[in-house]
């Protein structure tokens, strides 16, 4: 099976990249119907393919309308795989999650939505566009363990900064834990903003929430 699962990811990740919807559904499928884990074939297959298209976009090879293009695909293979996801039935902490004000891209932030949820936290989806302090009323609100803070644009990274100071400034920065993610975003940025915690996707998003929620 490794060989054939191998080729598996790699024609999802092909479709996705591609721009061809109907593929990727029957890739999909395929991969099920060969016994492949649904949440294997969405991290090694459809979220691989849009990280490579969002290179592709970085280098100005493809463009919005291309990048939508890809979404659609890969959103019609999730639509597939995610009905066979298996949810771990322990509560593993809460999560609140949104792209930073002035940024609108939330193709990997609803990825790792998907992921965390699959994992066993449960999430609260503050969409994109979300300026600072509705992240922090809104931890505050759910007593979120963890923060997760997107983006896709330089110009709006020091939005997460902001974010930490807010909860410095209301004395409550040990009550929440900080991830941030995105394609500019480095292990750097995060330490240099005081963040706790930074994911290069979403598959180690999930490994970085269970460290950083004490539930390794």
């Amino acid at each position: 099976m490794s060989g054939k699962k191998e080729d598996l990811l790699k024609k999802l990740a092909d479709a996705v990249v591609d721009m061809d919807e109907k593929l990727t559904v029957a890739t999909a499928h395929e991969s099920l119907a060969e016994g492949l884990d649904a949440y294997e074939a969405i991290d090694g297959g459809l979220s691989r393919g849009m990280e490579r298209a969002g290179q592709l976009f970085e280098e100005e090879e493809y463009f919005i309308p291309e990048l939508l293009m890809c979404s659609d695909a890969m959103y019609a293979g999730l639509d597939v795989l995610k009905p066979h996801l298996k949810t771990t039935g322990e509560k593993k902490g809460t999560v609140v999650i949104g792209v930073i004000e002035g940024d609108t891209h939330d193709i990997g932030k609803n990825m790792v939505r998907i992921m965390l949820e699959t994992g066993g936290f449960e999430v609260h989806d503050l969409g994109r566009d979300v300026p600072p302090r509705v992240f922090v009323d809104k931890a505050k609100e759910v007593n979120a363990t963890i923060i997760g803070l997107s983006t896709l644009m330089t110009t709006t990274m020091d939005g997460m900064g902001q974010v930490v100071r807010l909860l410095q400034e209301e004395n409550i920065r040990d009550r929440h834990k900080v991830m941030v993610g995105g394609g500019p975003i480095s292990p750097g940025f995060a330490k240099k903003i005081g963040a706790d915690g930074y994911a290069i996707n979403a598959a180690e998003a999930v490994k970085v929430a269970r460290e950083l929620a004490g539930a390794v």
